[in-house]
């Protein structure tokens, strides 16, 4: 039985469909991130499993229990939003032992709950101040600590990390993995950035147009996506994608060719011809799956030149102008490339995706 499960639940706004006949298993304890760009719908997803937004059709089970119509308040979930939303006039201690004050808890219980929380958010220290005396990530802990110490069956997670800067953002995906790990309790975190979900997650939901485009592990989208959109979505810096032909089609074997380049055998996933018209590929590569050489090097499958580099330290990127089209390629951060240099790429065809005119990976 899944903890969290969705049954082809839909939401409309007026004549809108914001979510389209998605079911979704999240299992206990599972770290779950809804990942998509602004307007995929997935916030629209975890304000209904949160009761916060009303269904239009279709059923939510927290586990094993029908809570499509039951009030948020008793569905044992807790909510992080991205803004932190504490109470200013109040402590952090009272910020945190809200919802218990409210529930009218025994004021040991609260007061043992509340020093369990703080201890593991390490929020000892600042529990009587207010929250104008905190940092972004010390008020994100509050906002989360708050969550916590109603002890919920699931943790809901509304993009918390995005009002930080980069240096807290780091630092609050290590609080929240090791917090999961501590906790071991079901996490369902909705986020733009695929950092974030590619490191804190161990099942990721990638949405397109209130739709799920594909499901599986970090390294599982990354490596063998389904289609062009994830493909696109998952992996910093992105996918490169260039319009190919296909000849001398034999099974799973095709030659595809570039525009200016040798011809490279690859293995599709389905056969292409009869089945999968061969109008309309791409091919995908990843930047790290593309090495720079010497344009008189034979292994070479295209020669252009470098436009701009940025260097990074233990990378470096070339943005590399071809006859094919540009290509972004991932160097480590000794080579000695320079802009305006001419080169050779040598691609790594085992790594090479194949997209059809539909976007599907064949």
């Amino acid at each position: 039985m899944h903890h969290v499960e969705l049954r082809d639940v839909n939401k409309r706004f007026g004549t809108f469909d914001a979510i389209k006949h998605l079911s979704l298993g999240i299992e206990k304890g599972q770290f779950c991130a809804l990942l998509g760009p602004s307007g995929c719908g997935k916030s629209t997803l975890l304000r209904m499993i949160a009761g916060l937004e009303e269904v239009t059709s279709g059923d939510i089970f927290i586990n094993g229990e029908n809570v499509t119509d039951t009030p948020p308040a008793k569905r044992k979930i807790a909510m992080v939003f991205q803004s932190y939303a504490l109470y200013p006039h109040m402590t952090v201690k009272q910020n945190i032992g809200f919802s218990l004050s409210i529930a009218h808890a025994p004021k040991e219980f609260a007061e043992k709950r509340i020093a369990e929380v703080a201890k593991m958010l390490q929020l000892e220290q600042l529990l009587d101040r207010k929250p104008a005396q905190l940092s972004g990530g010390q008020r994100q802990r509050v906002a989360i600590g708050r969550s916590l110490v109603r002890e919920p069956e699931v943790f809901l997670f509304d993009e918390p990390l995005s009002n930080l800067d980069a240096m807290l953002r780091v630092q609050m995906r290590l609080e929240l993995a090791k917090l999961h790990k501590d906790l071991d309790s079901t996490m369902i975190y909705v986020t733009h950035d695929q950092v974030e979900a590619m490191t804190l997650a161990d099942k990721i939901v990638v949405l397109d147009s209130g739709e799920i485009s594909q499901v599986g592990t970090p390294l599982e989208l990354y490596n063998n996506p389904a289609n062009r959109f994830v493909a696109s979505f998952i992996g910093s810096p992105g996918m490169n994608f260039l319009p190919v032909t296909a000849s001398s089609m034999d099974g799973l074997n095709a030659t595809l060719g570039l525009n200016g380049g040798t011809g490279i055998i690859v293995q599709t996933k389905t056969p292409l011809g009869k089945s999968i018209p061969t109008d309309g590929l791409e091919m995908g590569l990843r930047p790290e799956h593309i090495h720079v050489t010497s344009p008189d090097d034979g292994s070479a499958n295209l020669k252009g030149n470098v436009a701009i580099v940025e260097q990074l330290g233990n990378s470096t990127i070339l943005y590399v102008d071809t006859d094919a089209g540009q290509f972004v390629v991932e160097e480590d951060g000794a080579i000695g490339t320079k802009s305006g240099d001419n080169v050779g790429l040598v691609l790594d065809r085992k790594n090479i995706h194949v997209f059809g005119a539909g976007g599907l990976t064949i």
